[in-house]
């Protein structure tokens, strides 16, 4: 039987199109309709965001310890959370943790030196932009990384919070992100990490000036890939 995968979820929008996504790509590895058992909890997403608000990152991680507990309590037996800004608070909870947890910078960062890309541009709320989830995980792949401006970034979190978290995506974030994108590109960047999970209903290859590292939907591929692996320990994450 496959692993059961457990999603702690932050954002309904990140949590969902993950979810879909190890459900509808299951069948590439399972068989017809076939995918691991899944399970995630997610509360209010106003309690992160109060949290956030306040950089009560000790709240964060009380709120990310107490869905993998539930997870963990329920049969799951490991743990993603598609949701970039909210890793900030793991190193807190690291400790604590019922069960392994799969890292969404450590998957991007290794789909990028895979791919043999070296300067990463990062795109995501202002938290996790200004924080060290993504510059630590590249670095350990020897990756250089470019963050957009201060005023660029304010505005990006602004879409994000204000308009992708409720599922609304608009001609005029397309082109904001478009241009941001392409300030990257001219910094130098060979590829953006959309280190949001709800960038990729806005973002993708087809319309982006950099090819793109959809941060949820890889996710969900590495913890289908994880959930496949024979019974055993999980000392790999």
């Amino acid at each position: 039987m496959p692993r059961h995968i457990g999603i702690v979820g932050c954002s309904a929008e990140g949590a969902a199109l993950c979810y879909r996504t190890i459900c509808a790509e299951g069948a590439q590895l399972f068989g017809a309709h076939a995918h691991p058992e899944v399970s995630m909890h997610t509360p209010s997403l106003a309690r992160y965001v109060t949290c956030l608000e306040r950089a009560d990152w000790a709240g964060v991680g009380e709120l990310m310890l107490a869905s993998a507990q539930i997870l963990a309590s329920i049969g799951a037996d490991f743990l993603i959370c598609p949701d970039n800004t909210i890793h900030q608070a793991l190193g807190q909870i690291e400790q604590q943790l019922p069960l392994a947890w799969l890292h969404i910078a450590d998957v991007v960062a290794a789909e990028a030196a895979e791919r043999g890309f070296s300067r990463v541009g990062v795109l995501g709320t202002r938290w996790l932009v200004e924080s060290t989830v993504y510059p630590d995980r590249l670095a350990t792949r020897g990756l250089e990384y470019q963050r957009p401006a201060a005023e660029e970034s304010t505005e990006i979190n602004r879409i994000i919070i204000d308009e992708l978290t409720y599922g609304r995506c608009t001609p005029e974030a397309v082109s904001y992100f478009q241009h941001v994108i392409g300030e990257l590109k001219d910094a130098g960047c060979d590829c953006v990490a959309l280190a949001c999970t709800e960038i990729p209903l806005l973002i993708n290859d087809a319309n982006s000036p950099l090819p793109t590292l959809d941060s949820t939907r890889l996710l969900a591929r590495a913890a289908l890939h994880l959930a496949a692996q024979p019974p055993g320990d999980l000392d790999e994450l």
